[in-house]
């Protein structure tokens, strides 16, 4: 038999009901491998092998009778920051020991709901803050990519690491992951992955551990541009348990897949060519503009005067909103309590000890922001760039531009724990700098895998679209994946 783990979401759907293997071959077989590359790969935080198998057997029952739903017997990793019921739902975060919820988050629910199996939940930076996957709890994700000729460990990216690399080393067949300023579209390129953070309000965001409300947005990570188109089916849908989602028809994403771009005008934006942006990304970018000129796409400059700020704005925003969400963690309800003389104590004491660095740090970013005197000279004059970031957009669709093609990050992976990044977290930031204007505008943004850099580590391309026009992206971004191929990590772990 082949080996079930190197399908393709499309491929084992169209297996499972041809009856080729079961669903129970098939999680067995990822729960193998599982077992013998988390050690060296730190991909998930819990397995729920045994939840799987029974899953797994009752999505082969329904098989067995014609019956079944989009993702029946497909088994899935779920990122840390989903609530599961009754399984580890920590954000990655010491304040949250033992929190088990009592319910479902509205996407895993739909997953559920479809079919799909849980093999168990992956790591992620402390609430989705950072982008490297190396501020979680549980210690940091290690890329399954490495240089040629090296044994150093890489990062995946961040905060979805754990569902970048688990999809990339064949752990699951497909992740949730959440993307608040990149984090799916970066460890997506940094993995040889796809990765879609959907438009805001496309996925319920109930039940997902909130970062910068405003700025949230659940997506898949996975193999292949179809298999993703796959998965957002599943997890989109109107909510009303969230009144940011939008009650907007959910599209047959896959059916998008395949038609002709002859016709369609992709926008190349000026403004994301960078001071010192690597040679290799902006040679990646042609290579893009010209496949899709090839196959018939109009490609036309266009310009968006307001994306240097958005990273600031940015870095104003969602530290203001994550000080404002994560006050909810005090030691009384759930999760950490460190003990004080009064409750007082109590809470400062479980908050020092329950918050990683990073989170820490924006914590203290966002009060300082929101505190009286500074309120209007940050945050309120960062909610106006973000205005002006979205206009920059709107005046692109307004002049006929159905996509728009940009690097997804300014580099490669880089090395797990390199001092020179930690020691500045400015520079950290700044691989948030081509995906962060997606976020403000509330945009859809696909990463694509499109090349190897000089040291064979993959690279990726991404397209931004129009407000609940994530077809297009999938329709232009199979033309991408075509004329690049596909890319594996040489397998060096487990």
């Amino acid at each position: 038999m082949t080996d079930l783990t190197k399908l393709t979401i499309a491929e084992a759907r169209d297996g499972l009901k041809n009856k080729d293997y079961t669903s129970l071959e098939l999680t067995e077989a990822f729960i193998g491998n599982i077992e013998a590359a988390n050690a060296s790969l730190n991909a998930y935080v819990t397995v729920t092998a045994d939840k799987a198998r029974d899953m797994a057997k009752a999505s082969d029952a329904k098989l067995a009778k014609g019956d079944g739903g989009a993702l029946e017997g497909i088994p899935l990793g779920i990122k840390d920051l989903f609530a599961t019921k009754g399984v580890h739902t920590q954000a990655c975060s010491h304040i949250l020991d033992g929190f088990k919820p009592p319910y479902d988050s509205t996407v895993t629910s739909n997953l559920w709901a479809d079919g799909a199996v849980m093999l168990g939940k992956l790591n992620m930076d402390e609430f989705a803050m950072g982008s490297s996957n190396e501020t979680s709890y549980y210690g940091p994700v290690v890329n399954p990519w490495r240089k040629q000729g090296s044994n150093q460990d890489l990062v995946p990216g961040g905060s979805s690491g754990g569902s970048a690399t688990a999809v990339a080393a064949r752990m699951c067949m497909g992740a949730t992951a959440t993307d608040t300023g990149g984090s799916i579209r970066q460890p997506a390129a940094f993995t040889g992955t796809v990765g879609i953070k959907p438009t805001y309000g496309r996925c319920s965001r109930w039940g997902v551990v909130a970062f910068a409300s405003s700025l949230d947005q659940a997506g898949p990570i996975a193999h292949t541009v179809r298999d993703s188109a796959i998965l957002l089916k599943s997890m989109a849908s109107v909510d009303p348990k969230d009144t940011t989602s939008v009650d907007i028809e959910v599209p047959d994403y896959e059916a998008a897949i395949g038609k002709s771009v002859k016709g369609l005008k992709i926008g190349i934006p000026a403004e994301y060519r960078m001071d010192g942006m690597p040679g290799e990304i902006e040679e990646l970018w042609q290579k893009g503009i010209q496949w899709l000129k090839d196959a018939g796409a109009e490609i036309v400059d266009i310009s968006m005067p307001h994306t240097k700020y958005a990273l600031p704005a940015y870095y104003i925003v969602a530290p203001a909103e994550a000080s404002s969400n994560l006050a909810r963690y005090d030691g009384v309800r759930y999760g950490l309590r460190v003990p004080g003389k009064d409750i007082l104590e109590m809470y400062e004491n479980t908050r020092a000890e329950g918050f990683g660095e990073e989170v820490k740090r924006r914590i203290l970013i966002g009060t300082y922001v929101l505190s009286a005197g500074y309120y209007d000279a940050y945050y309120l004059k960062a909610q106006k760039v973000r205005t002006l970031i979205k206009r920059d957009f709107d005046l692109a669709w307004q002049n006929g531009v159905d996509a728009i093609l940009t690097p997804a990050t300014p580099s490669a992976a880089f090395g797990v724990a390199d001092q020179e990044l930690h020691s500045d977290p400015v520079r950290m930031y700044l691989n948030d700098i081509f995906t962060v204007t997606v976020n403000m505008a509330g945009l859809p943004g696909i990463s694509v895998p499109a090349g190897l850099d000089k040291d064979g580590l993959p690279l990726g391309l991404q397209l931004i679209g129009k407000p609940f026009d994530e077809s297009t992206l999938f329709q232009v971004g199979q033309v991408l994946e075509d004329a690049a191929g596909s890319f594996e990590p040489e397998k060096w772990w487990g």
